[in-house]
């Protein structure tokens, strides 16, 4: 599997419609980010890339009287390369980057009574995110959407939403577990 993952995601979104490196940019922090993140210099050196492997071109748009606006668009090539990815069989199972679990696998270096703090912080910041999920879920699909009514762009981003909300929830239950360990090891002083 090729390492340029976010060359593909780039690609994709170029095949919806021509896109600024703005608009890309924050094509990042709607669903996309519920599952890959760029930040605006990975963005625009991969921009770079792209226009010289030729698998995208660049023109440029008026915006108002003045502004250019410099829109990239898929070449037959970009097409044809994100064809073959989206077709790739995966030999692994990725693995999710989770600074909090990997603070958890080092826990006996964190102080017992500051233990709870970091379980309650994770949980608040997880509920709020599975509230916006769910807040973005309705706005998309509501609650009288049938899936099987869905075209092929609505179903991939009913796909990556409902998974979004369930990673959250299957965060948020595991948190709740966590939490009640952690009590019942502090009620009876053997956390330490």
């Amino acid at each position: 599997m090729s390492r340029r993952i976010l060359k593909y995601a780039i690609l994709g979104l170029l095949s919806k419609e021509d896109m600024s490196g703005y608009d890309i940019t924050s094509e990042f922090k709607k669903a996309i980010g519920q599952f890959w993140s760029a930040k605006h210099s990975q963005i625009y050196v991969e921009l770079k890339k792209l226009l010289d492997e030729d698998s995208i071109s660049q023109y440029i748009e008026m915006a108002g009287v003045k502004l250019e606006k410099k829109m990239y668009s898929l070449t037959t090539k970009g097409k044809e390369e994100l064809q073959n990815w989206l077709l790739e069989l995966d030999e692994n199972v990725e693995t999710e980057k989770d600074i909090f679990a990997l603070r958890l696998y080092f826990l006996k270096d964190i102080p017992a009574e500051e233990i709870p703090a970091l379980f309650n912080n994770q949980l608040k910041l997880r509920t709020e995110k599975l509230a916006f999920l769910k807040e973005q879920f309705s706005f998309y699909f509501g609650v009288e959407k049938n899936p099987l009514n869905l075209d092929a762009e609505e179903l991939g981003h009913y796909f990556v939403l409902s998974k979004a909300i369930s990673r959250e929830e299957n965060y948020i239950c595991w948190l709740n577990k966590s939490l009640e360990i952690i009590k019942n090891k502090n009620a009876d002083n053997s956390l330490r």
